[in-house]
Formats: structure tokens, sequence, C-alpha cells
């Protein structure tokens, strides 16, 4: 029986398969890698990932497709039946990792999938706990969201999903889907992100806490200047008057690690 995509868990299959082989090549899997798929849905990605690896896991909410998945009794396939906004990707990573190193392979440690659209910026941010046992994410996103991701300082798409990312990551835009790649289409554009963790800049728990902090007060009113924003924090940064005639978008990553790192260490 064909199953019917359901609305309330975002579900649009991928269906064209030029674009499929295309994230394939993005994701560039070998065999000692260990991958794990967040929504692999009817298997669009899941089945050319499973003929390139030992072993991969996926992380699927609806029951009907798990129980697709389960039925089909393929060895080298972990089903997760689970909310991946509620999945431990961090113990599954440090797992993955370990199993890696174990067998001194030079495996890769990959997160990948198709978003649910609908919760993308919460699942990208509880991804981020994983970041630091994970070597690549590729994920399809919508291109708006994807937009904002990779947004530099002083433009309209530059924000607080921006600058909290590429703290942690480097972003690029790879690939751009349109709606006629999906069965249902869905009524936005889509395009492929490659999250690479940073090894250039790791913060303490508390430095990311202060920044985190910091991002919202800064975005919290985007049309107000920094000396509104900031009122509570201006003293202690010691900002110039030029820094607090700004507002929040017109600040680079840089300078708001290094503020976060001044207000952790105070």
């Amino acid at each position: 029986m064909a199953h019917q995509a359901r609305k309330r868990f975002g579900q649009h299959f991928l269906v064209d398969d030029g674009i499929i082989h295309s994230i394939i090549r993005v994701i560039d899997p070998q065999l000692e890698d260990a991958v794990i798929e967040i929504g692999p849905g009817l298997g669009a990605m899941t089945k050319p990932l499973l003929t390139h690896l030992n072993k991969m896991a996926v992380v699927e909410l609806d029951r009907d497709l798990v129980s697709r998945w389960q039925a089909e009794n393929i060895s080298k396939l972990t089903v997760f039946e689970a909310d991946a906004l509620k999945f431990d990707f961090v113990e599954w990573a440090k797992h993955a990792r370990l199993e890696t190193q174990q067998k001194n392979a030079g495996g890769r440690v990959l997160i990948v999938g198709n978003l649910p659209y609908n919760i993308s910026s919460p699942l990208l941010f509880h991804l981020m706990d994983a970041a630091a046992s994970v070597d690549e994410q590729v994920f399809m996103l919508q291109a708006e969201v994807i937009e904002r991701m990779v947004a530099s300082h002083g433009s309209s798409e530059y924000g607080r999903l921006s600058v909290m990312l590429q703290s942690r990551y480097v972003l690029e835009n790879v690939l751009d889907v349109p709606p006629e790649a999906f069965d249902p289409h869905p009524k936005v554009d889509s395009a492929i992100v490659r999250m690479t963790p940073r090894t250039d800049l790791i913060l303490s728990p508390k430095e990311y806490q202060a920044l985190e902090s910091l991002v919202s007060m800064a975005f919290a009113q985007r049309r107000k200047v920094l000396r509104n924003n900031l009122s509570s924090v201006k003293t202690q940064l010691n900002l110039s008057d030029e820094v607090l005639s700004q507002r929040a978008q017109d600040i680079s990553v840089a300078d708001y690690v290094n503020w976060a790192c001044k207000l952790a260490h105070q």
C-alpha cells in the first residue's frame, strides 16, 4: 500500500533521481562511515546510502514508516522510532565515534537528512549539542532557512540563527532543490547545506551560554540599536558609542563571540 504523506510530520518525499544522486555525491559516503539519517521517509536517500556503507541508522517518528522499514528487515540498518527533537544524538555520535576509533578504519561520523521544515530551527539547535562528536552534517531544508544560516553580518537575512550556527559550524549552501523534486510538491524552494563543525573555535559551556544570552538580547528587537538592546551589559563590555549606534545585524560572529567570552569570564 502506498504511504500517504502526512502534513503533521511535514512529509514531502524526494522523488527526483538526479537530485538524489547529487545529494549522495555531496555526502560522499565511505564504507566505514557511521551515518544516521533523520526522517528516511520511503528511502530515497537511505537505500542509495546503504549501497555505500557497512551499516547505518535512521530516526523516524511515523509509526507506519517505521513498520515498513522493520518489515524490510535490512540487516545493516538500525531503525530508531523516535522524535528527532528528543533523540539523543550526542550519545549516538559518541558511540559511533568510539566504534570508528576501535576499528581504526578512518570512518567519519555523519548526520544527514531531509529535515521536516516545520521544526527545522529547533532541530538545528538540538543537533548543535552533538557537533563536537560529528565530522559533518548534510541536510535538506527550506532554501530561505539556509539563506539565513549562511548569511553574513550586514545582510537582512543575518540573525540569531546565523550567529549561533556559524559559531559552531562552517556552513555551505551546496545545492538548490526545486519543489518538483518532491511528492507532494512543497510550496517553497529547498536547498542542501553542508555543516562542518569548526575546529578553530571551541567555546566552553559557560562561554556558549553567554553567547546564547547575548545574541538573544541583541536580536530581541531588530530595529533598535545595541544601545537599547544591550543596555544591561553595555558597561561590562565597554562598547564604544560607534558600536552602540549599530544594530544587531551589523555585528560579526567573531565580535559576538569575543563579547560573550568577555562576559563569561567576568
